[in-house]
Order: structure tokens, then sequence, then C-alpha cells
């Protein structure tokens, strides 16, 4: 049997579930990408909210070509249950906060028209790095934003202005620098290309907070949704797992209303950039970087990578000495003391975290994890010695001949390996005319280093 709102009662009472009443609360959030960070973070915070008394909040989910999610959820009503491990203790609690899941390439009409709702004041995504289509260089791509969400957003927005409805709030929840404005920017291009009409009334009528956007959550197993079947009695196909900790930082800037996700842990700021930078910087990069390198030890998950005494070493000389320098932290931000949280997360058994999953899509991630980092030290005349083994670890990786590489631009990697062989593939990406060379230009020395380590 399938968790559903009519199989709730089967779920024994020590679970932890919402409390409202689903039916009377409104959609009022379009979310674009709804995976499983959504699920363990933005939509768990928006049923807290609901479920202390808020009204109009529920959740219409899109996801944008796989009707993976929507098969997940749609037969159980939205519902799904959430996972928090720690060490060797969980709690699990139903979350009610999804009402639907609709797949953009076969209910265009019905997104468009929840985007026109009245009671929608907030769009939000998690559509990954790749899903703003960006080329390498910045700019939008118009051809790989056709599949993205700007179509659908845009025929939205127009009908909102045709409805003398108020513009929206456009919340990115991606990992990007400054992505309430990096969004801004893009969706400024597309509409500049594709509906000029449109631009001014968007310009003057949506706001685009950025945020940062904070909580491991390993991909879910079959396994994983055995052993809850057996806990719960019902069988439920969205469940996700995550980690206790979870943080959100938002750009206090809106167009209209929204939920009080701050009643419930989330932080309301006015700048965002020095959680953000140290996020992306220390966390992230630390991420992809035990990704690579330990996949090339031999490792599986997060916490043996981090384990392993060699990798612990580099870790701690990239986030204390490379990362956390290189950034200006907002007054009371302790980097030294979020680097201890840091790797005691990693290092939590419970999660299960595989660096597989983390090493997905690396050219997207790499310029503002790393890149960034590089190009400020470099600035100084310092080293960074951690970040050159991780990027040394991610050519390997990209050159295709030890596993898959999950990449949007793996052809074009492998194609650079091929022709530029390990003596030019570093010139080749960070040279004076390489292909990342928009964020981290690399002097000669480092170039020497890279190549020599590849050789």
């Amino acid at each position: 049997m399938r968790l559903s709102a009519t199989s709730l009662e089967q779920v024994p009472p020590g679970i932890a579930r919402y409390s409202y009443h689903r039916a009377a609360q409104d959609i009022g959030i379009v979310h674009f990408g709804l995976g499983a960070f959504h699920r363990a973070h933005q939509a768990w915070y928006t049923d807290l909210c609901m479920d202390s008394g808020e009204r109009g909040w529920a959740i219409s989910g899109v996801s944008l070509r796989s009707p993976t999610v929507a098969e997940q959820l749609n037969p159980q009503d939205g519902l799904y249950t959430l996972t928090e491990r720690s060490g060797g203790e969980s709690t699990t609690r139903v979350i009610g906060a999804v009402r639907e899941v609709l797949v953009a390439t076969e209910e265009r009409e019905t997104i468009i028209a929840r985007l026109g709702s009245p009671g929608v004041s907030v769009v939000s995504f998690t559509v990954t790095e790749k899903g703003y289509a960006r080329r390498t260089g910045g700019s939008l791509d118009l051809a790989a934003a056709e599949a993205s969400f700007y179509p659908l957003l845009t025929d939205g927005l127009r009908l909102r202005r045709e409805r003398d409805l108020p513009g929206l709030t456009l919340l990115s929840c991606d990992n990007l620098p400054a992505n309430g404005r990096e969004l801004e920017r893009l969706f400024g291009e597309w509409l500049t290309e594709r509906a000029p009409d449109l631009a001014a009334w968007v310009a003057a009528e949506c706001a685009f907070p950025s945020t940062m956007v904070d909580r491991i959550v390993p991909a879910t197993t079959p396994s994983d949704i055995d052993a809850l079947e057996n806990l719960l009695g019902v069988r439920d196909e969205g469940a996700i797992f995550t980690e206790r900790f979870s943080q959100w930082v938002i750009e206090d800037r809106f167009a209209g209303p929204r939920p009080r996700w701050e009643r419930h842990g989330a932080q309301l700021v006015r700048d965002v950039a020095p959680y953000e930078t140290a996020k992306l910087r220390m966390l992230n990069g630390a991420h992809s970087a035990l990704a690579y390198c330990g996949l090339e030890l031999g490792h599986e998950f997060v916490h043996q990578a981090i384990g392993d005494p060699m990798l612990r070493g580099l870790i701690e000389r990239l986030m204390r000495q490379e990362a956390a320098t290189s950034l200006a932290p907002a007054a009371g931000q302790d980097l030294e003391a979020y680097a201890d949280a840091l790797l005691a997360r990693f290092a939590d058994p419970a999660l299960n975290h595989r660096l597989i999953q983390i090493a997905m899509d690396g050219s997207q991630k790499v310029p503002q994890r790393w890149l960034e980092t590089l190009a400020y030290h470099q600035r100084y005349g310092e080293p960074c010695p951690a970040l050159i083994e991780a990027i040394v670890a991610w050519l390997r990786h990209v050159r295709g001949d030890r596993r898959p590489v999950d990449d949007p631009m793996a052809a074009q990697l492998a194609a650079l390996w091929a022709t530029e062989g390990s003596s030019g593939i570093a010139a080749a990406l960070f040279g004076p005319q390489g292909l990342f060379s928009h964020v981290w230009r690399a002097d000669e020395a480092s170039l020497a280093r890279l190549t020599r380590r590849l050789g």
C-alpha cells in the first residue's frame, strides 16, 4: 500500500506529521525542479509554516523533463516523508506541503495557469546550475533556455500582466554566486530576445532575492525505501533522507506576500553574499574536492573520503587556508567554527552521501567552487596547492577513461583531452585563451604544476 491521504491513518501515531487541513490550503508557490533537495529544504520550511497556522502556501511542483517525481508523488496525493539522520538516530515526518507535481512536457497550459493564478506570489527554483542555460562565459544560451523554465515563466508572467495581477518573487535556491542577481540578469537577456514587450513590466513588478541554501541530501536508495516501509506500514516512493542540519539565508527583497520562513530557522538578511560565498567555497568546494580525489582513491561515500588521513589534510587546507581566507565574513560569521562543523557533518556515516552524486556536472560547479578562490589568491601571489590537487583529480575524471562522466560538457572536455593530451589540457582550460580563463587565468607556475601532476 502506498502512502496517501487515505492510507495516512495506517502510519503509526509515533511518526510526526502535518496538522493542517490540506484541502483548505490554496497554492501559493510554484516550484521549478521538484527534486530531493527542495523536498528536504524549502518544502520542509513551508510545511512548518502551514503547521503553525499560516494559510495559502501549498506548493505546485514542476518537473521540467522527467516524469519520475510526478510518478512518485502524485499517486501519494503529494505526501512524502522526510527522515533526518544523525549518528545512529533518525526521526521521520510526513510532509504535506506539496499539492501536485506537473510535468512541463505534458502539462504546459496547467503550469502557465498556475503561474497566472491570483493566489501565487512566489516562484522558486532548484534546477541545478545547468538549468540556467549559461554559456561558459556566462551569457544565456538561448537554445538551451528554450528547454528550461524560461518559456513557461514568460508565458505565466504575461498572463499575470494581462489579468492586471502583481508581479512575483522569483527565488533562486541553486548554488550560484549571487543567484538572485544571476537569475535576474539571465531572465533579462531572455526577455530582450524573446519577449521585449514584457521586460519593463518584469523589471518593475518582480523581485529576485538572492539566497544561500545548505542541507546535505543524499540520493535515496531502494534499501532506504524498503526499510522505511517496515517502519511506516505503507510504502513511500518519494521518501527523502537528510541530515538534521539545515540553513537558509534569504535576501529580504520580496515582491509580495511570502511564508514566514524565518519563524522556523531561516535568516532574512540585507546581504547574502558572505554566507553564500563561504558555503560555495568552503562546503561545496570541499565536497567537490572530496568527490574527485576520493573516487580516484577508491572511496564511495563522503564519510569514507574524509576519514582518509591524506584527504582529511587536503580538505582542511582547502577550507581553512585557501577558501576561508578568500572572503570577507559578515559580522559574527565564524569561519573557523564553520569549518569545524562542516568536517563533522562530512564525517557522519549515517548519511551515506555518494561521491559520484557530488561529481555530477563538474563543469558547471568548478568556476564558483574553486576558480574564484584561485583567482583571488593569484592576485596576491599566494599558492593554493589543495585546489590544484582537486583540479588535477577533476581533469582526470572528465577524461572519461575510468568511469562514465555525467556532465553537460562531457563530450567537449573529452574532445579537448583527445586533442591536447596531458601536456596541453590545463592550458586549453585555464591558459590565456582557455575555456575557463574568464574566471581564472592561470599563471605559468600554476599551469606548469597542473601539467606536471597530469604527466
